[in-house]
């Protein structure tokens, strides 16, 4: 933190700063005595002991469970993320059309979609289908129905039997992953375009571009800037969300590390929870990193090397002013 002062707080002097440091120093001791305090106490319940350890030290454990489980999550989260993203571009800008028939719609269905818990939507998605199928499938809509599911929704897996449909666990946790994070995104999306100074809009209009082009030329690249930060936070969400699919057996990383491995293993659950706990910890740390670089990369690409009015450059002479700088100088 910088010592100059801002609207927020004051800078603080010699005596708060040498305040802060001591009690700085304070909390880093209970702090480290905490940690001391739960290392003595699994110690003393033997949670330190070979055996509980030995199975994150085996092949095996890591080929059959661990790395089938970290794809699992690795596949949904990477599916979802990138549906997700699309669904808030065109439902954020939708939300900002000029015209009440997209806007209205486009707003309806980002909140009804953020109000609903992520883990209803992902019940829904799975037990939902199998139940209305069957009805729609002798109503005149069973040949749409059929249609749909052959031709779009078997690339997640959906498959239709008997007029029934059976939605596999993946397509379940990422239809829901998509519907609750694609309307958060909606929203960044739009408060992001909303964010650019209105006079970014309007000199672009003055030059006869049409929305269309101001939104896809100026706003939109700027505003992508404007809300990495959010969207990266988002996209660390959706990973860490996916561990939902624990609730309906979707072989993801917490099901197959903290679920499976203590079953089979001397009922390792502390052991478990912390491997799988420094894996999503070094993925998501990946993530930020990664969205980092390319919001700087981003910035410096978005920098232009042409010299503005001033400096060494001058503006031009006022009228009745020669270039020396003299009235009527030759």
């Amino acid at each position: 933190m910088t010592r100059e002062a801002t609207v927020l707080f004051d800078a603080p002097g010699p005596r708060a700063r040498a305040r802060h440091r001591v009690l700085t120093a304070v909390s880093g001791l209970v702090l480290l005595g905490l940690i001391a305090l739960l290392v003595m106490r699994l110690n003393d319940k033997g949670q330190f002991a070979k055996e509980l350890w030995d199975p994150f030290l085996k092949a095996d454990v890591w080929k059959n469970l661990i790395l089938p489980g970290l794809w699992n999550t690795l596949k949904a989260a990477a599916l979802a993320s990138v549906l997700s993203l699309l669904f808030g571009v065109v439902f954020g800008l939708g939300r900002l059309s000029d015209h009440w028939w997209i806007r209205i719609p486009a707003g309806a269905v980002v909140e009804f979609f953020r109000a609903i818990p992520l883990l209803i939507l992902i019940f829904l998605a799975f037990f939902l289908p199998n139940k209305i199928s069957p009805v729609v499938a002798e109503s005149p809509f069973g040949t749409f129905q059929r249609v749909l599911v052959d031709n779009f929704f078997s690339i997640f897996g959906v498959e239709i039997n008997a007029g029934t449909i059976v939605v596999p666990a993946f397509a379940a946790v990422v239809f829901g992953l998509v519907m609750y994070n694609g309307s958060v995104l909606a929203e960044v999306v739009r408060a992001g375009v909303l964010s650019i100074p209105k006079g970014q809009s309007e000199a672009a209009y003055s030059i006869g571009l049409r929305k269309n082009g101001v939104m896809r030329l100026i706003l939109l690249p700027q505003a992508v800037t404007v809300m990495m930060p959010a969207i990266v936070s988002q996209l660390v969400v959706v990973l860490k969300d996916t561990a939902l699919g624990f609730i309906i057996a979707y072989a993801e990383l917490l099901q197959a590390g903290f679920k499976q491995v203590p079953a089979n293993y001397h009922n390792n659950i502390i052991q478990a929870g912390i491997v799988v706990g420094i894996i999503y910890i070094a993925i998501n740390m990946s993530i930020s990193r990664i969205a980092t670089w390319l919001e700087a990369r981003s910035r410096r690409s978005r920098k232009t090397a042409a010299r503005t009015m001033g400096g060494d450059v001058g503006a031009p002479p006022a009228p009745g002013m020669s270039v020396a700088g003299g009235p009527g100088a030759a």
